[in-house]
C-alpha cells in the first residue's frame, strides 16, 4: 500500500535525508549519489528512480511511497524505521515543530500555465509561469537578477526556505548549473496567482 509522499512526515523526512547527505537533492546523479551512500551506510538497494519519485523529481506521475522506501531512508535518516520516524515527530524530538506548518508547492502538483508569484529579500519578486516537467518560464521580474524570459527547473518552492533553481537559461543558453534565491531568509513570498 502506498503512501501518498506529499504528506508532512515524508517532507520532514526528505529534509532530514538530505541534512545526512549534506545537500538538497537537485538532479539526478545527486540521486545516484546517495543511492550509492545507502547501499555503502545500510548495505540495502533503493534505486535512484525510487528516489526520484519521493523527491517528485521523476515526471512519471507517481504520488505514492512504499513503506519499505520509507523504512529505508528513515534508517538512513535517523536509525529507525518509518513508524519510529513519525512517532518521534508527534513527540517533537527530531525536528522543530514550525517545519510542519511550512507552506509549499511542489512543481509535479502543477498544471501548465500555472503562475506563481515568489519574492524574497530585500525586495526581490517574480511571477513565473509553470510550463511543465518541473520546467518554469519567468515572466515578470523586479530587483531580481532573473529576468523575464528567464527559464529554470525547480521541484518545489517552500515558504521560509531557500530556493534552489536548476539549468537555468536565458536566451537558449545556459546560464548556469544551479541558481539560489533566498540564501539566509528563504522565500518571503510564495503565491500561486488565480487563487
Amino acid at each position: 500500500m502506498g503512501i501518498k509522499r506529499n504528506i508532512p512526515q515524508i517532507c520532514a523526512l526528505r529534509q532530514c535525508v538530505e541534512r545526512r547527505f549534506g545537500k538538497k537533492l537537485a538532479v539526478h546523479a545527486d540521486f545516484q549519489a546517495l543511492t550509492a551512500e545507502i547501499e555503502t551506510a545500510l548495505r540495502l538497494h533503493i534505486s535512484e528512480t525510487t528516489l526520484e519519485r519521493v523527491w517528485g523529481y521523476s515526471t512519471r506521475g507517481y504520488d505514492t511511497v512504499s513503506l519499505h522506501t520509507l523504512d529505508v531512508l528513515a534508517a538512513y535518516a535517523e536509525g529507525g524505521n518509518w513508524e519510529d520516524f513519525c512517532k518521534a515527530l508527534q513527540e517533537g524530538t527530531n525536528c522543530e515543530s514550525d517545519y510542519f506548518n511550512t507552506e509549499h508547492i511542489d512543481s509535479p502538483e502543477l498544471k501548465e500555465g500555472d503562475r506563481l508569484r515568489i519574492g524574497w529579500l530585500p525586495d526581490r519578486i517574480c511571477e513565473i509561469c509553470y510550463l511543465g516537467e518541473n520546467r518554469f518560464l519567468a515572466e515578470r521580474c523586479e530587483n531580481s537578477k532573473l529576468q523575464a524570459g528567464d527559464t529554470f527547473s525547480c521541484l518545489q518552492f517552500t515558504l521560509g526556505h531557500s530556493l534552489t533553481m536548476t539549468d537555468l537559461c536565458r536566451d537558449n543558453a545556459l546560464l548556469g548549473s544551479t541558481y539560489v534565491a533566498g540564501q539566509k531568509n528563504g522565500i518571503t513570498t510564495l503565491v500561486k496567482i488565480g487563487e
